[in-house]
């Protein structure tokens, strides 16, 4: 996703993230500086790659500019970054969000070295994810300035709320640990005011975000839930009318966070599950925390108290040591939690994990799995939408002739619709994914 002068890559935090840096190029000496940004991804090696393919595009295009490295790729390998020609400076995901480190910034020169600003993301120490009392990513004083809509496609339409970062586990394939460091949560009142300041800009949708975002809570004191998180909300931020969840892990829902999903109307009835594989030896070799079964059990539950609800879910193919057996209980997981959504990774080795040392499974059958997957999780996404002809949705509508419903389904409308608001949409057909219809009269 672009904004002006930055070039995020990869998650949801990203994009909050990139608000934040925004605000400091459009404030003082940033704004009469040429200073472009790459937010990069590590995610997989695919996503760091391509982070530094968009710093090579940045130079390209913008020859005189300042050109800025940051996010978890640099943060982990800020070596590979400082060694690029293209790249000038290269700022950690600590440093990145500090006004100051975008004053004084300089073109490195011929034969010069790049600017590095990159400290110890494992030091535990003060919360700098969320900026100090009053100056947070959010609230009153940064919506006036530059509204979250400004990092997003979609002009006033949903916006994205950081409230957790970081990680405590270490699953076998992933390096976002080291590029986020431990687990840290905001305060329900800093999320709540947070939310209140968005919602009078006009936003009828907030998705809450984070690394773990169900570990939320727990390194407050007193020790929270993401479920009494969500009921703080509810209560104290009424304008906001829908709300939505990213990546959950199925080992940490707790039980107020269920009966929230299942009953509460202004969350969306639609959960994106942290699921990665179908297979119970290879979740232990990835060292989830949850099983095969523990996954279906959660889906049931969700599904026994809201019946329109719909999954999506993270799912890698090809980890080391899957044989055909234990893919095809991946795939057959789709149908088993009734999974809509699939975000379908093709697994590459990250160094230094403990998965990169295993036994690979080869290249080109990792690619055939993925493509596997991803039909599979098509077929589902067209026979979900397909099932929701003749109904009634409530779509937020997201631009001219397109919105979204709760269910996180596209949806392609005819009838005028201001951009932000939530109207009501008779679907008439079901195409390429989408719903198609009318929208009706205003909602009340």
């Amino acid at each position: 996703m672009r904004h002006e002068r930055i070039v995020s890559l990869g998650c949801r935090l990203n994009r909050y993230e990139s608000a934040v840096m925004a605000r400091h190029l459009a404030a003082g000496e940033g704004a009469a500086r040429d200073v472009r940004v790459v937010h990069s991804c590590a995610v997989t090696a695919e996503a760091a790659r391509q982070s530094r393919q968009a710093a090579r595009r940045l130079r390209r295009e913008h020859p005189e500019a300042v050109v800025v490295a940051t996010g978890c790729a640099a943060q982990i390998a800020p070596g590979e970054f400082a060694a690029m020609p293209e790249v000038d400076v290269v700022l950690g995901n600590r440093e990145k969000l500090e006004a100051a480190a975008f004053v004084g910034l300089e073109r490195r020169g011929e034969g010069g070295n790049a600017l590095v600003r990159v400290g110890d993301i494992m030091a535990r120490g003060a919360d700098f994810a969320f900026g100090s009392e009053g100056e947070s990513a959010g609230g009153d004083a940064f919506s006036k300035k530059l509204p979250l809509r400004q990092a997003a496609p979609q002009a006033a339409a949903r916006a994205f709320l950081q409230v957790q970062n970081g990680c405590d586990h270490r699953c076998t394939f992933c390096v976002i640990p080291f590029g986020r460091g431990a687990s840290r949560s905001r305060a329900p009142r800093e999320v709540a005011r947070e939310a209140q300041a968005l919602a009078r800009e006009g936003f009828a949708e907030i998705t809450l975000t984070g690394v773990d975002l169900t570990a939320y809570g727990a390194d407050l004191s007193p020790r929270l839930r993401l479920g009494d998180l969500l009921a703080h909300l509810l209560a104290n931020a009424p304008q906001v009318s829908r709300w939505r969840l990213s990546s959950l892990d199925v080992a940490e829902m707790d039980g107020r966070l269920l009966d929230l999903l299942g009953h509460e109307e202004r969350l969306l009835p639609h959960t994106h599950l942290s699921l990665q594989s179908g297979d119970d030896m290879i979740l232990k070799r990835m060292k989830r925390r949850h099983s095969r079964g523990e996954a279906v059990a959660v889906c049931e539950a969700l599904r026994r108290r809201r019946g329109d609800i719909a999954f999506g879910a993270d799912m890698i193919a090809g980890f080391p040591t899957e044989s055909e057996a234990m893919f095809r209980r991946s795939e057959s997981l789709v149908e088993e939690c009734g999974l809509t959504w699939l975000h379908v990774f093709a697994y590459s080795p990250r160094p230094g994990t403990p998965a990169a040392r295993m036994p690979q499974v080869a290249g080109a059958e990792v690619r055939e799995r993925a493509a596997r997957l991803r039909a599979r999780g098509e077929a589902a996404a067209q026979a979900f939408v397909a099932g929701l002809v003749g109904t009634e949705q409530e779509i937020l509508l997201e631009g001219e002739g397109r919105g979204r419903a709760g269910s996180y389904a596209l949806a392609r409308v005819r009838g005028e619709g201001v951009v932000g608001s939530v109207r009501r949409m008779r679907v008439e057909a079901a195409e390429g994914g989408e719903l198609r219809g009318a929208l009706l009269g205003r909602r009340p």
